[in-house]
Parts: C-alpha cells; structure tokens; sequence
C-alpha cells in the first residue's frame, strides 16, 4: 500500500499504440517471450539460491561453530 500512490494508472490508449508500434515494426519473432523468460530465469535463479544459500550459512553458523 505504500508504494500505490507511485504507481500510474492504466492508460489503455498507450498500451495499444505500443501494441500497434511493436506490430508496425514487425511484432515479436517467434521464440522471442520464451527467450525472455529463459533470460530472466538466468539471473534471478542464482541470485535466490546465493540469497538463500547466505540466509542458511546465517542461521547455521551457531551449529558449525559449536
């Protein structure tokens, strides 16, 4: 709730010139949503799992110390 008022409102009248404007240019080329997604997966994975990987080295440090 704090960062709603940040946030702009829908415009559906720019969502579709961009729509026409990607369409004009050529659209998206086949494989292009699964290689942003797969490009996406590739630097947010490792990030959580060193996040995670941190969070556990944290709390186990007590038990490896002793």
């Amino acid at each position: 709730m704090l960062f709603r008022k940040r946030l702009k409102p829908d415009d559906p009248e720019k969502r579709e010139r961009l729509r026409e404007q990607i369409e004009q240019e050529g659209g998206l080329e086949k494989h292009d949503f699964l290689a942003m997604v797969l490009s996406a997966l590739l630097i947010l994975v490792p990030v959580a799992v060193g996040v995670l990987l941190l969070v556990w080295l944290l709390a186990a440090l007590p038990v490896l110390l002793h």
